[in-house]
Protein backbone atom coordinates (compact mmCIF):
# COMPACT_ATOMS: atom_id res chain seq x y z
CA UNK A 1 0.00 0.00 0.00
CA UNK A 2 1.76 2.95 -1.01
CA UNK A 3 1.94 5.79 1.65
CA UNK A 4 0.50 8.86 1.61
CA UNK A 5 1.89 12.44 0.72
CA UNK A 6 2.66 15.33 2.62
CA UNK A 7 0.07 17.89 1.24
CA UNK A 8 1.60 21.59 1.33
CA UNK A 9 0.71 24.64 0.03
CA UNK A 10 3.61 26.98 -0.25
CA UNK A 11 3.15 30.59 -0.75
CA UNK A 12 5.49 33.34 -2.39
CA UNK A 13 4.95 36.01 -4.60
CA UNK A 14 8.37 35.49 -6.26
CA UNK A 15 7.66 32.98 -9.35
CA UNK A 16 11.11 31.48 -8.85
CA UNK A 17 11.15 30.59 -5.42
CA UNK A 18 7.76 28.18 -6.08
CA UNK A 19 9.83 26.69 -8.96
CA UNK A 20 12.54 26.00 -6.82
CA UNK A 21 10.10 24.68 -4.24
CA UNK A 22 8.40 22.64 -6.05
CA UNK A 23 11.46 20.98 -7.82
CA UNK A 24 13.03 20.69 -4.78
CA UNK A 25 10.04 18.80 -2.72
CA UNK A 26 7.70 17.65 -5.59
CA UNK A 27 8.73 14.36 -5.36
CA UNK A 28 8.35 13.64 -1.94
CA UNK A 29 5.37 15.86 -0.97
CA UNK A 30 2.41 16.69 -2.45
CA UNK A 31 3.32 19.99 -3.44
CA UNK A 32 0.93 22.87 -4.32
CA UNK A 33 1.83 26.47 -4.99
CA UNK A 34 0.43 30.19 -4.97
CA UNK A 35 2.03 33.34 -5.81
CA UNK A 36 -0.43 34.88 -3.53
CA UNK A 37 -2.65 34.55 -0.44
CA UNK A 38 -5.79 35.17 -2.29
CA UNK A 39 -4.44 32.55 -4.64
CA UNK A 40 -3.24 30.11 -2.14
CA UNK A 41 -7.25 30.95 -0.44
CA UNK A 42 -8.73 29.23 -3.72
CA UNK A 43 -6.39 26.16 -3.52
CA UNK A 44 -7.68 25.85 0.47
CA UNK A 45 -10.88 25.33 -0.74
CA UNK A 46 -9.99 22.99 -3.22
CA UNK A 47 -7.87 20.38 -1.72
CA UNK A 48 -6.69 18.97 1.55
CA UNK A 49 -3.66 20.88 3.06
CA UNK A 50 -1.56 19.87 6.00
CA UNK A 51 1.36 21.95 5.82
CA UNK A 52 1.26 26.20 4.90
CA UNK A 53 4.68 27.25 4.34
CA UNK A 54 4.64 31.09 3.61
CA UNK A 55 6.61 33.69 2.57
CA UNK A 56 6.51 36.62 5.06
CA UNK A 57 7.29 39.84 2.24
CA UNK A 58 4.23 39.90 0.09
CA UNK A 59 2.29 42.51 -1.72
CA UNK A 60 -0.94 43.20 -0.80
CA UNK A 61 -1.33 40.86 2.24
CA UNK A 62 2.00 39.58 3.92
CA UNK A 63 2.60 36.07 5.26
CA UNK A 64 1.34 36.56 8.63
CA UNK A 65 -1.99 38.44 7.49
CA UNK A 66 -2.53 35.55 5.04
CA UNK A 67 -2.07 32.73 7.71
CA UNK A 68 -4.33 35.12 10.03
CA UNK A 69 -6.91 35.72 7.86
CA UNK A 70 -7.63 31.84 7.33
CA UNK A 71 -7.55 30.65 10.91
CA UNK A 72 -11.24 30.32 11.24
CA UNK A 73 -11.82 27.94 8.13
CA UNK A 74 -8.60 26.17 8.05
CA UNK A 75 -7.20 26.28 11.95
CA UNK A 76 -5.79 22.63 11.44
CA UNK A 77 -2.71 23.13 8.78
CA UNK A 78 1.06 23.59 10.47
CA UNK A 79 2.05 26.61 9.37
CA UNK A 80 5.54 27.87 9.00
CA UNK A 81 6.70 31.64 7.86
CA UNK A 82 9.90 31.97 5.83
CA UNK A 83 10.88 35.42 5.39
CA UNK A 84 14.17 37.20 4.02
CA UNK A 85 15.31 39.72 6.11
CA UNK A 86 15.32 39.80 10.10
CA UNK A 87 12.13 41.70 11.36
CA UNK A 88 11.51 40.78 15.23
CA UNK A 89 7.90 42.21 14.79
CA UNK A 90 7.03 39.81 11.52
CA UNK A 91 8.33 37.00 13.72
CA UNK A 92 6.16 38.41 17.16
CA UNK A 93 3.00 38.53 14.73
CA UNK A 94 3.39 35.33 13.14
CA UNK A 95 3.10 33.79 16.48
CA UNK A 96 0.86 35.49 17.96
CA UNK A 97 -1.61 36.29 15.11
CA UNK A 98 -0.85 33.43 12.71
CA UNK A 99 -0.25 30.00 15.00
CA UNK A 100 3.09 29.66 13.39
CA UNK A 101 4.74 25.88 14.21
CA UNK A 102 7.86 27.42 12.79
CA UNK A 103 9.61 30.46 11.62
CA UNK A 104 12.72 30.08 9.22
CA UNK A 105 14.47 32.48 6.78
CA UNK A 106 15.22 33.07 3.63
CA UNK A 107 17.19 31.10 1.13
CA UNK A 108 15.69 28.11 2.96
CA UNK A 109 18.59 25.31 3.50
CA UNK A 110 16.84 22.27 2.27
CA UNK A 111 17.89 19.71 5.07
CA UNK A 112 16.67 22.46 7.71
CA UNK A 113 12.99 22.76 5.97
CA UNK A 114 12.39 19.12 5.16
CA UNK A 115 13.34 18.61 8.56
CA UNK A 116 11.11 21.45 9.88
CA UNK A 117 8.05 19.93 7.40
CA UNK A 118 8.82 16.61 8.93
CA UNK A 119 8.58 17.73 12.42
CA UNK A 120 5.20 19.70 11.86
CA UNK A 121 4.09 16.95 10.16
CA UNK A 122 3.99 14.63 13.43
CA UNK A 123 2.81 17.54 15.31
CA UNK A 124 -0.63 18.16 13.00
CA UNK A 125 -0.90 13.91 13.18
CA UNK A 126 -0.86 14.06 16.32
CA UNK A 127 -3.74 16.72 16.18
CA UNK A 128 -5.48 15.35 13.96
CA UNK A 129 -5.52 11.52 16.10
CA UNK A 130 -6.54 13.52 19.37
CA UNK A 131 -9.42 15.79 17.13
CA UNK A 132 -10.78 12.06 15.88
CA UNK A 133 -10.47 10.40 19.03
CA UNK A 134 -12.26 13.05 20.64
CA UNK A 135 -15.19 12.95 18.24
CA UNK A 136 -15.13 9.28 18.84
CA UNK A 137 -16.05 9.86 22.77
CA UNK A 138 -18.31 12.05 22.59
CA UNK A 139 -20.19 9.69 19.66
CA UNK A 140 -19.73 6.73 22.67
CA UNK A 141 -20.47 9.13 25.28
CA UNK A 142 -24.38 9.84 23.25
CA UNK A 143 -25.02 6.11 22.99
CA UNK A 144 -24.02 5.40 26.54
CA UNK A 145 -26.74 8.69 28.20
CA UNK A 146 -29.06 7.11 25.38
CA UNK A 147 -28.98 3.56 26.97
CA UNK A 148 -28.90 4.98 30.31
CA UNK A 149 -31.84 7.35 29.48
CA UNK A 150 -33.73 4.03 28.38
CA UNK A 151 -32.77 2.00 30.93
CA UNK A 152 -33.97 4.67 33.60
CA UNK A 153 -37.54 4.84 31.50
CA UNK A 154 -38.23 1.05 31.68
Amino acid sequence: MPENKINILYVDDEENNLISFKATFRIKYNVSTAISGEEAKKILASKPIDIIITDQRMPGMTGVEFLESIIDDYPDPMRILLTGYADMNAVIDAINKGKIFHYLTKPWNEEELEATIQRAYDVYRIKMDEKELTQKLGVTNEQLEFLLRQRLLS
